[in-house]
């Protein structure tokens, strides 16, 4: 109880570690170049650097906007002007990273280490190059483009390959290409989804039905899903950040047209260029305008018993035997071979746990290191909650995800507030997880369209998908921080959460 009590009253100032303005004012503009290089929830970074200047008794303003920080600082409290910084960076989330990054913040604010050391430490950080080179994250992408397939999608054991093949391709090209050529970067998206949706088109259509093209399209274009981008401004307007949220969502809708409309290009193309499969892919379509008519039914033997019907009747054909089998658009026939089947449930036992330690490495977490099981553990969770409430509440994903968000906001502000860990990072893989669970829920990133108003309506209902999982997420994410910090003592330093 004793220790609790000095927890509480702890000073919110710098006691020991007294350094001048100047070095307080470096640690500053090196904080928020940090916090914008590796990725920190954009809707937290200026209560952090509000929090960091009054506890080193620095007077100082901060306006976030993406990827720029302006910063006022006075150099003298007595002085009426002040300087004013900007502070520029592009990055993403590296999670060991911003773990060091907080480890730092939280020293330097609890007066464990100087403003001067926690400035070293930073400009080391923001020196080192990404914990794992190019090909080590390209095959990272080829796993776990080649689980999520199988997880989310349906996709059977020969779809996994392709669709990783994909991801690893678009990994390379986001990485390299896209990084040295400005002009590249610009179509970036575009071109690597007008590609993978080539070639899921081409290769379902080999006789025989060897692969599915939504689950191989879907799969391989997962990884530049801008998911991240979408909960990050939902979580920015629910803050109140009304600038900066709006700004990012409709960029996120923007761009996420321009990857369905990508998608629809590559498969159109390859249509145009194959006769044989323009053929068999409008034969297959099931005419969906139903004929209405007003009139009453009646039986017209009758010897046998029967109420008539009355009112608006419509005629429809029934299903036939291929979209009977259909599993998450792809069809399975049940006599098919093992690996043309979808996997069984079991095994996302093996999968789930897989595809969360692949997505923690891409995010560059270091593999040997405490976080990385508890991040795994969480995302685990948050599966399982996300699947049992899918099972419930079919259809729903914006409640489905605001369960799993619940289960992994509890678990991540938790972890912080009683073992000390950092929570962003412990939530980042699970909540990114979401996503796509999410949306193949929703019915997938690729849907089969039938003329030019379902080929435009199919882009805009992902773009409304993705808006409704990220609706859900940040609904759960901030009601379970509300439950663990409704009661204790007040942090001395700003949350750092989602």
């Amino acid at each position: 109880m004793s220790s609790v009590l000095q927890h509480a009253r702890r000073p919110s100032v710098i006691t020991q570690h007294v350094q001048d303005i100047k070095i307080r004012q470096k640690f500053l503009l090196k904080l928020s170049k940090a916090l914008l290089s590796f990725g920190a929830p954009s809707h937290r970074i200026t209560s952090q650097l509000t929090a960091a200047a009054n506890i080193l008794g620095a007077e100082a303003e901060f306006v976030h906007l993406p990827n720029i920080i302006i910063a006022s600082i006075k150099s003298n409290p007595n002085s009426p002007s002040a300087r004013t910084y900007f502070v520029r960076a592009t990055g993403r989330v590296a999670l060991t990273s911003l773990h060091r990054v907080h480890l730092v913040y939280r020293d330097v604010l609890h007066d464990r280490i100087g403003a001067e050391e926690g400035t070293q430490a930073l400009k080391k950080l923001l020196r080192e190059h990404p914990i794992y080179p190019l090909y080590f994250r390209c095959i990272l992408a080829f796993f776990a483009a080649s689980v999520i397939c199988a997880t989310s999608f349906g996709g059977s054991f020969l779809d996994m390959w392709v669709s990783g093949f994909c991801a690893c391709i678009l990994q390379y090209l986001g990485l390299n290409a896209a990084h040295k050529s400005a002009m590249y970067a610009n179509v970036y998206e575009i071109s690597v989804s007008i590609i993978v949706a080539f070639v899921a088109r081409g290769l379902s259509n080999i006789p025989g039905n060897w692969f599915c093209y939504g689950a191989v399209s879907s799969a391989g274009v997962v990884l530049i899903l801008p998911g991240f981008t979408v909960l990050v401004s939902a979580l920015e307007l629910m803050s109140k950040n009304l600038f900066c949220g709006s700004v990012r969502i409709v960029y996120a809708v923007i761009y996420t047209l321009f990857l369905g409309f990508g998608l629809t290009i590559g498969s159109d193309f390859y249509l145009v260029v194959d006769r044989r499969a323009r053929k068999a892919y409008y034969a297959n379509s099931v005419p969906t305008n139903l004929t209405y008519t007003h009139g009453r039914f009646v039986m017209a033997n009758g010897s046998h018993p029967f109420i008539p019907i009355q009112g608006v009747l419509g005629q429809a054909d029934a299903l036939n035997y291929e979209q009977q089998h259909l599993v998450k658009g792809c069809y399975r026939d049940p006599s098919w071979q093992w690996f043309k089947q979808p996997f069984p449930w079991w095994t996302l036992l093996i999968l789930v746990p897989l595809y969360s330690t692949l997505s923690s490495l891409g995010n560059l977490q270091r593999f040997r290191s405490v976080q990385l099981p508890v991040m795994v553990i969480f995302s685990c969770c948050s599966y399982a909650a996300n699947k049992g409430a899918s099972v419930v509440l079919p259809g729903r994903t914006d409640i489905v995800s605001a369960v799993g968000a619940f289960v992994i906001g509890l678990l991540g502000n938790l972890y912080s507030r009683v073992i000390g860990g950092t929570a962003f990072t412990s939530m980042v893989t699970g909540v990114l997880f979401l996503v796509p669970s999410g949306i193949a829920q929703g019915g997938g990133i690729t849907q089969t369209y039938r003329n030019s108003a379902d080929q435009y309506s199919s882009g805009f209902s992902l773009a409304l998908r993705m808006i409704s999982v990220a609706s859900g997420v940040t609904i759960g994410l901030f009601v379970s921080q509300l439950l663990v910090y409704l009661f204790g003592s007040r942090k001395n330093a700003a949350h750092f959460a989602f």
